[in-house]
């Protein structure tokens, strides 16, 4: 996991312990009995299976989200907010997350109103569908779209960032800040590896440029 990553969620524990006891803990448990897996970007990368893309018959209702996954009261949208925020988070009734402190790692900003964040799925969910998500179950493309077992999976960032990149792949759009690529890098190839997801050539491509200026960089993964 990016240091980046690793520090918004090791937030998460402290500042929901001082909450009231409405507010619930974030799903981040990992699930049983998967093993977390580990390899350099480069490997990672080439692990990924290569295949043609095909947008055919993709609708975002095909993906349900921002479900209350565990019923307590939160939905995906709210735990990733608690969870990366980087000071205790002001959340209301309903669990209304009203203000905290969040670094957007694609641009490198710093916010403290939830209004100016979108949660990312990191890899979007056309993008997800064109690469095998079509052929899933929709219980499989609902638990895909509200993953709150693995911190790559969904990320708060800004509203701006997350909608100029769209339902782009590393191909097409990249975080605008030069730092955060690498980290966006082993975060995609993760997400992918993840769900046994495939890439096409342009993608690959455009990955394994990035990797060749990524030094140590490593993705690690826990499969579904």
């Amino acid at each position: 996991m990016s240091v980046i990553k690793m520090t918004a969620r090791a937030f998460a524990g402290a500042a929901l312990a001082l909450l009231p006891l409405t507010a619930a803990f974030p799903a981040q448990a990992a699930e049983p009995d998967a093993p977390v897996r580990y390899a350099s970007l480069h490997d990672g990368i080439e692990a990924l299976p290569l295949a043609a893309e095909s947008r055919t018959g993709y609708q975002r209702t095909s993906f349900k989200h921002w479900v209350d996954t565990d019923h307590d009261g939160c939905n995906t949208r709210a735990e990733v907010l608690i969870a990366e925020s980087r000071e205790r988070p002001e959340i209301a009734p309903k669990c209304k997350v009203i203000s905290g402190r969040w670094f957007s790692y694609y641009d490198g900003l710093t916010l403290t109103d939830p209004k100016g964040l979108d949660i990312d799925h990191m890899v979007p969910l056309a993008e997800a569908w064109d690469s095998g998500a079509s052929q899933w179950t929709a219980a499989r493309r609902e638990a895909y779209a509200n993953d709150l077992h693995a911190a790559r999976s969904l990320v708060a960032v800004t509203a701006k960032t997350n909608r100029s990149k769209a339902d782009q792949d590393p191909s097409a759009w990249l975080p605008p800040l030069a730092d955060a690529r690498c980290t966006y890098a082993a975060d995609w190839v993760s997400t992918k590896l993840r769900w046994s997801l495939t890439v096409d050539r342009a993608e690959r491509d455009a990955l394994r440029r990035l990797a060749t200026g990524c030094g140590h960089t490593s993705v690690e993964y826990q499969p579904v």
